[in-house]
């Protein structure tokens, strides 16, 4: 299947981090996957929710968001307190993704509000979202530990995430929106730098696919989530 923007069908798009974005959180990044660009932040708060008080264990939570004209027509803008369903799905996926490398005993009483603003979308928003919040949420730490918060970085490991999909009869790693919208089989997949799935989402979008198709999908997300983690690590200046 020929793509509109030339790569193969195992490649991901050009991926750009930019650490630092903006001036006041402990961790930010722009990130673009393609022309899909989200803003991730990570604060930390001297507090914790009320499950977690009394435990000495820290806490991660996201929130997720697209901006009215983040798309080619403009969408109302949402009320925090009433999230679209869309919305609320992902800001749990990106909060539970994150949750999965973190040592929280090491984090102590304390938490981590992530922030995903999508200011433009096209296609894989929510996996731009997690690939670029673990960067937001790793520099977050790494300034806790230089203040002398806390000892060690509490990063178990490193994650990303990537979509891959069914078009056209082919499997396609990164799907743009255009892509997606004509997908026969979408699927989101989070991974760690171990090679362990955190979660998998998939749809058959007009046909149930066979489990040939579901591991081919499956090993093309690794090597698409691999390439991502090597980038995050260039980004972070982590060799190796």
């Amino acid at each position: 299947m020929a793509r509109k923007d030339g790569r193969k069908s195992g490649e991901i798009r050009k991926v750009r981090i930019l650490r630092d974005y903006l001036k006041y959180p402990e961790g930010s990044v722009l990130i673009e996957v393609g022309d899909t660009r989200v803003v991730c932040a990570a604060s930390v708060a001297e507090d914790v929710p009320h499950h977690r008080k009394g435990t000495g264990l820290g806490w991660v939570t996201a929130e997720y968001a697209m901006l009215p004209r983040s798309t080619a027509a403009r969408m109302p803008r949402e009320h925090f307190h009433r999230p679209r369903g869309r919305t609320y799905e992902i800001q749990r996926i990106i909060g539970r993704s994150l949750r999965a490398v973190v040592d929280f005993k090491k984090l102590g009483e304390r938490s981590v509000y992530i922030d995903a603003d999508v200011i433009q979308a096209d296609g894989g928003t929510r996996t731009a979202a997690i690939t670029g919040c673990f960067v937001a949420l790793y520099d977050a730490l790494t300034k806790l530990k230089k203040e002398g918060k806390i000892k060690t970085l509490p990063i178990k490991d490193f994650l990303a995430a990537v979509s891959v999909g069914i078009v056209q009869g082919e499997a396609i790693l990164d799907l743009t929106y255009d892509e997606d919208s004509r997908a026969e089989v979408d699927m989101n997949i989070v991974m760690t730098d171990k090679g362990e799935f955190v979660e998998i989402q998939g749809t058959a979008e007009s046909k149930p696919f066979s489990d040939k198709t579901l591991l081919k999908l499956l090993e093309l997300a690794k090597k698409g989530t691999m390439g991502l983690i090597e980038i995050q690590k260039k980004v972070l200046l982590i060799m190796g």
